[in-house]
This record gives structure tokens, C-alpha cells and sequence, in this order.
């Protein structure tokens, strides 16, 4: 089995479509193979809504592009829908427009004012005219986990001895612990983003995409074959070895 996979965008356009260049130019010299990215498309960065559309703009150009949802994603969705409606694997402190968050950054790419600064009523109103339909469809049609061959794709992890058809929505997209100390075999190589790290990192079991787009640093591409992994650089391939 032969993939591609790309960590957590967070409304970085330039970083994505960077990578995806890269992905281009490995296909090229190795042959064509499906792109999974793992999730967490929109908060924090600059261009939510450009990265949206630069996806969906590829699969409908016939890109072999699978998208997964990620749990900044259902919090928009969540928003859209009710923004008083509590999200599970949030803190109850928090909401999605609290700046840790970055849920407002992901508004003003749609042109909603000052939306991390006004009454939650009138920025919901506004974020409902100005999000695009085919956007919040587009959304809610995404998968929580996709197999390729050896490899699981999912955003957060799994809960460990679960079947990947059992597991929870929750826990798909949110989980931290018990998933990242476990060191068993999962029967699938878990390919996955959400919890931050410095580079993606090769466990074994488990490969970690994301490098922390979001905070400042790179956005992470790879190139899978089997259960081995490689970090794509404008050098070329770098092993990511367990």
C-alpha cells in the first residue's frame, strides 16, 4: 500500500498547498497514490475558508483527496448549528471563539466582523450568512477514519481495544490519553494528528502528523508504504523510523 497523508492546516493556505506540491513531486517519481489529510482544517490561521475551498476544489477536479474531520471542524460545524450547545471533549470553560481556540480567526476568513469581540448572537447571525452552504455540507459529509492497506487514518487516535467500527465520534477526534502511552499493536498503523509535537513522529504503532501548523511550525507531508513513513522536504524523502 502505497499514501500520502498531511497533518493538522488550521487555516494555513500556503502551508497546504506547499505540501501538496511536494506530495506532486514524489508522485512523480514514484506513481500516483490517494492523499489522506487527518483533520483540523480550520482555527487559528489566516485563510480557513481558502483551505475549504482549495479541497474542495481538488476532489472536484477528480484529485485523489480523502479529508477527515478533525475536532476544530466539528466545532464549527457545532457553532453553525447552535453555539450554546456544549462540545464534548471541551473544557466547559471554553467556547470555540475563546482565542484558545482560534474559532474567530476562522470567521473573519468568511468576512464576519470582529467576531471574537461582539455578543455571541449577533456574530452566530452573521457567521450564518456569510458560511456557504456547500461549506457546511461539505463538512458534515466528512469521515471519521478511512483503511488503506496497513494504515488507519484518523484525526485524534483510537481508544485502545476497540474496533475501529466501535469507537466513538469523541474519541476519533479528540483523544489523548489513554491512546498516546499505549504501545501496543492496534492491528493498524495509526496515522493520525491533534496533539502537537516539534516534527511528526514514527512510534511504531502509531505515526503523529502534527508538527504544529498551527502554533508557527511546519505543516507535515508524508509518503507511506506500507508501515514505513517519509517526511517529504525540498531535499527529497526523509525516513521516519520508529
Amino acid at each position: 500500500m502505497r499514501a500520502y497523508a498531511i497533518g493538522d492546516i488550521h487555516g494555513h493556505l500556503s502551508l497546504l498547498e506547499a505540501a501538496h506540491a511536494l506530495i506532486d513531486r514524489d508522485m512523480a517519481e514514484n506513481g500516483a497514490a490517494p492523499v489522506i489529510h487527518v483533520g483540523d482544517l480550520v482555527d487559528r490561521g489566516p485563510d480557513s475558508r481558502g483551505v475549504i475551498d482549495h479541497l474542495m476544489r481538488g476532489q472536484t477536479a477528480g484529485a485523489d483527496w480523502h479529508v477527515l474531520l478533525g475536532n476544530h471542524d466539528r466545532m464549527f460545524l457545532r457553532f453553525l448549528d447552535d453555539p450554546a450547545e456544549p462540545e464534548p471533549g471541551l473544557r466547559s470553560d471554553l467556547s470555540w471563539l475563546h482565542p484558545r481556540l482560534g474559532g474567530a480567526a476562522t470567521l473573519a476568513s468568511y468576512g464576519v466582523h470582529a467576531p471574537g469581540d461582539r455578543p455571541m448572537a449577533g456574530v452566530h447571525a452573521d457567521a450564518i450568512g456569510a458560511v456557504p452552504k456547500v461549506h457546511r455540507d461539505w463538512l458534515e459529509s466528512l469521515p471519521l477514519h478511512l483503511q488503506f492497506g496497513d494504515c488507519a487514518f484518523v484525526h485524534a487516535g483510537i481508544r485502545p481495544g476497540v474496533p475501529l467500527s466501535d469507537q466513538a465520534e469523541t474519541d476519533l477526534v479528540w483523544i489523548r490519553e489513554p491512546f498516546l502511552s499505549d504501545t501496543r499493536d492496534h492491528g493498524h498503523l495509526i496515522v493520525h494528528g491533534h496533539t502537537a509535537l516539534d516534527r511528526a513522529t514514527h512510534y511504531g504503532n502509531r505515526l503523529n502528523l502534527d508538527s504544529g501548523a498551527a502554533y508557527g511550525g511546519p505543516l507535515s507531508a508524508v509518503a507511506i508504504e506500507g508501515r514505513r513513513a517519509f517526511l517529504l522536504t525540498d531535499a527529497g524523502r526523509l525516513p521516519l523510523d520508529p
